[in-house]
């Protein structure tokens, strides 16, 4: 399974974790996809598809495949959940669950390298939208 499968997959389940999808979560998805240029086409259909199976087998496989993954993409998928799961400014109980497993309990990753990386994607997203309305009030 490819980085992107596996991040869009844990991005259906993290979404869904606490029972309803809000604008955060949405909006967050929508920076995923354009930071690791996604086809957002592709994405969509992909979550759709991913709507009719089971939570535990995708999270089971993908846990198998994150196993795969080199260190620094096993932290990048870590760091993209905690954007994700903090987009609304809570991390709800249940997201919270989901990420230590995979991080603490499955991949055995350090906290401090997945707040790094946090920020950084935090930052990203921000400093394009201030760049871009820097370009909007000076046109």
């Amino acid at each position: 399974m490819s980085y992107k499968s596996i991040l869009t997959q844990l991005y259906f389940i993290l979404i869904y974790a606490d029972g309803q999808v809000n604008d955060h979560e949405r909006c967050s998805g929508k920076n995923l996809v354009k930071i690791e240029r996604f086809d957002e086409e592709d994405f969509q259909v992909q979550l759709e598809f991913l709507k009719s199976k089971d939570p535990s087998a995708i999270l089971s496989d993908c846990i198998k495949a994150l196993k795969k993954l080199d260190r620094n993409q096993q932290i990048r998928v870590v760091a993209w959940l905690c954007v994700v799961a903090n987009g609304d400014g809570f991390m709800d109980k249940m997201e919270w669950q989901l990420i230590y497993t995979i991080y603490h309990k499955e991949l055995n990753l350090p906290l401090e390298e997945i707040f790094k990386v946090q920020k950084e994607l935090n930052r990203l997203p921000r400093e394009k939208s201030s760049f871009d309305s820097s370009i909007k009030s000076v046109a």
